[in-house]
């Protein structure tokens, strides 16, 4: 009677050791935690400057502007006001035209994090190799503008970025000329740069700079 021999069976790759990797590539880079801790922060403070939404409809402030000029300073002084609510209005009028084209949605979201782990975040000591070749810095920075360019002014994505923020940006200035600010309170000390553009300022854009200067 033959012995039962056991064959040598290895266990399959976890799909956590994906997981682990993508972690350790994210924590690896300071200047991307830096970046991801500074954009946390200042959206947060951004949207505690959020004015309510119920004086952004208000129907008994809306009227028409005396002139051009009225107008334009409506526009001014609203959007002082509104700064934040203009810009989640803005992004959410640019996510809705994304989410309405997913090819563009999946242009947009491949472009950006192969600028983000190719380029500005990728560690220096992890070159990038495909097919054996190794790139250097300047080659893939060359191929990232190509690309981008490509993407934003030879595909239907540049006309659907432009024509939805030509659309959010009407809305505004419709809105910024027809709501009198006349109730509103206007705080004139106001530090510019505090909205969500801010966001990419400060320690995230020095860390990010920092890192792009050294591979140059």
């Amino acid at each position: 009677m033959s012995s039962t021999q056991s064959l040598p069976i290895s266990d399959p790759p976890s799909s956590t050791t994906g997981n682990a990797a993508w972690s350790s590539t994210i924590s690896a880079t300071p200047a991307l935690r830096a970046f991801l801790a500074r954009l946390t922060e200042s959206t947060r403070r951004a949207f505690a400057r959020r004015r309510p939404w119920y004086e952004l409809i208000d129907r008994t402030a809306f009227s028409k502007p005396d002139s051009l000029t009225d107008a334009t300073s409506r526009i001014r002084k609203n959007f002082n006001y509104f700064r934040v609510n203009y810009l989640t209005l803005l992004s959410g009028v640019l996510a809705f035209s994304l989410l309405s084209h997913p090819f563009s949605l999946f242009t947009i979201v491949s472009l950006l994090c192969a600028w983000l782990f190719l380029y500005l975040f990728r560690p220096a000591d992890q070159p990038v190799v495909i097919n054996g070749r190794t790139f250097s810095d300047k080659e893939i920075l060359g191929i990232l503008v190509v690309l981008t360019v490509f993407v934003v002014f030879l595909t239907s994505v540049g006309s659907l970025l432009m024509s939805a923020s030509l659309i959010g940006l009407g809305i505004i200035c419709v809105h910024g000329a027809f709501r009198d600010p006349e109730d509103l309170f206007l705080d004139d000390q106001e530090i510019p740069g505090t909205g969500l553009f801010s966001s990419f300022t400060g320690a995230a854009t020095s860390a990010a700079v920092a890192d792009v200067m050294a591979r140059v």
